[in-house]
């Protein structure tokens, strides 16, 4: 018994390489491309207002990576603050057994939520 088979004709997928950036907000690196958004801890800048972070440890050009040492020369990153928001709300609960102690705290972090519109090399 033998099974016939379609013709098989290897597909091969081309992964679209876009230009990446490892910067550092706010004492956090984050890995950013352009149009995306992220959220970051509260920045002093008003809602609206653009950004620039100067900090930019790696970039990644399609493949042409360059490395910094700390920082790349005349590397930026431009961004717009989108608004301003509180994160959800996190419970810190402590007990000691058997002493009759119990003590909840909440807590809702600050944050800012930033669009990166351009990676400058």
């Amino acid at each position: 018994m033998t099974l016939l088979l379609p013709p098989y004709e290897p597909v091969t997928i081309k992964k679209r390489k876009s230009m990446y950036a490892i910067v550092e907000i706010q004492g956090q690196q984050f890995k950013v491309q352009k149009d995306q958004k992220i959220f970051v801890h509260r920045l002093p800048n008003e809602e609206g207002e653009q950004v620039e972070f100067a900090k930019v440890l790696l970039i990644d050009n399609e493949g042409d990576v360059k490395v910094g040492q700390p920082v790349v020369e005349n590397a930026k990153v431009k961004a717009k603050v989108l608004k301003h928001l509180k994160g959800d709300k996190v419970l810190v609960f402590k007990k000691k057994r058997r002493k009759g102690y119990q003590k909840l705290n909440g807590h809702r972090q600050y944050f800012s939520q930033i669009l990166i519109e351009d990676i400058i090399l």
